[in-house]
């Protein structure tokens, strides 16, 4: 048990919880707000939609414990609040609710949109609605009623000033598009700039050393199929040609397993050791399309002996899978070996890689009381048993693979 102090709905709380508890559990079962609402218990339906210090979480698949010191907002708190009347007054009048079982997460994403944006279309009010599953309304009545708030709000005269959060401290939503598709990043190899694609681009920018000097990884990031081996589910439908290639990629999140085939292009820049690749993409399973960009920089440190990579990197989905493309969820999937929980329960371990140092690895799933299972050595490199493999499973003896070797066959 941990003990956690959170505020909700502005009140100050303490409670002892379990690890694994989540916090839709919590607030339904612990503080008997049943407001939240659990549907699919996977992240995929939005019906336990709560704000999190201003944000809209999935409160399913969000651990109670990594929420203290946290500022919640379930449904129950906006009861005072003017934009949020102004929603569920429009929601009566556009007849935007059927069963209601949706209706709390639909609400709270609700008032995150009209807070965020002062003019929108359709299309765009359906792509930030993604993450709200409704199986009852055909989604037109929820549409109308966020246009028509947007739309009173622009005039200035019937729409309401919402009520200040208690005590909340708001940040801009993860969910906000970015002002450019990627903005110029500057980095020691000069600034990444990045074409504009569009203002519904999520964006994520990592950064990380490779303990190899910068000639050496700028090989194999200029090699597109090395890269590509280490994209889990991405292969390649052939050689690239002069820098166009096709290919596809597998993707697999809780329920949802996507399978995109398409086709991209990379540059690179020799002189100043940086590219990008560009490329769209179909999944017929779910009709989703994806198009993005990355772009990255290698600039030298600790007197050359390492590399550090600045990477940059926007996409947009489309269809069935549009929720995806936001980023408090792949936010929360990028920054997940830094998560309490993952790190309390070594679901990610660091290992002392004989070739490239400190090395992150995933963990032992499953802690066993009697019989605690470890990671005692780091992964190998491409071939590193190969030897080892063909003599005890094939029989053969030492010289006929150090032929082979010679021969470069193995």
């Amino acid at each position: 048990m941990k003990t956690i102090t959170l505020k909700v709905n502005g009140e100050e709380r303490q409670a002892n919880v379990e690890p694994r508890t989540s916090l839709a559990d919590f607030l339904r079962e612990e503080l008997l707000l049943t407001g939240t609402h659990l549907g699919c218990e996977h992240g995929v339906c939005g019906a336990c939609t709560v704000n999190i210090d201003g944000v809209p979480v999935r409160s399913c698949i969000t651990y109670a414990v990594t929420c203290d010191k946290s500022d919640i907002r379930t449904i129950e708190g906006f009861d005072d609040d003017g934009l949020m009347s102004e929603l569920r007054q429009a929601f009566t009048t556009e007849h935007a609710l059927q069963c209601g079982f949706c209706t709390p997460g639909m609400l709270i994403t609700a008032r995150d949109i009209v807070e965020r944006l002062d003019e929108i279309d359709d299309e765009r009010i359906r792509v930030e609605l993604s993450g709200n599953l409704c199986r009852c309304t055909g989604y037109v009545g929820i549409v109308n009623a966020i246009r028509v708030v947007i739309g009173r709000r622009g005039e200035g005269g019937r729409g309401t000033k919402s009520a200040p959060s208690p005590k909340l401290n708001v940040q801009p939503s993860p969910h906000s598009p970015a002002p450019s598709a990627l903005a110029p990043e500057q980095s020691a190899s000069g600034p990444i700039e990045t074409t504009d694609v569009g203002g519904k681009m999520t964006v994520l920018e990592q950064t990380f050393t490779v303990k190899h000097p910068r000639d050496v990884v700028w090989e194999m990031f200029a090699d597109l199929p090395n890269v590509v081996t280490c994209m889990p589910g991405a292969s390649l439908a052939g050689p690239p040609d002069e820098g166009h290639f096709g290919g596809r990629i597998s993707v697999k999140l809780g329920p949802i397993h996507a399978d995109f085939a398409g086709e991209g292009d990379v540059e690179l820049n020799d002189d100043e050791f940086s590219g990008a690749i560009r490329g769209y993409g179909l999944d017929s399973g779910h009709s989703s399309r994806a198009r993005g960009e990355v772009k990255f920089v290698l600039a030298e440190e600790q007197d050359g002996s390492a590399t550090r990579v600045d990477l940059v990197a926007a996409f947009s989905l489309s269809g069935t899978l549009a929720q995806f493309s936001r980023a408090g969820i792949v936010n929360a999937v990028a920054d997940l070996p830094d998560d309490p929980q993952v790190i309390a329960n070594d679901y990610v371990v660091e290992m002392d890689h004989p070739q490239h140092g400190p090395t992150k690895m995933v963990g032992i799933p499953v802690a066993l009381s009697e019989t605690p299972g470890s990671i005692r050595t780091a992964a190998p490199e491409l071939g590193q048993d190969t030897g080892m493999v063909l003599m005890d499973v094939l029989g053969w003896d030492f010289e006929r693979i150090t032929e082979l070797k010679e021969k470069e066959v193995i």
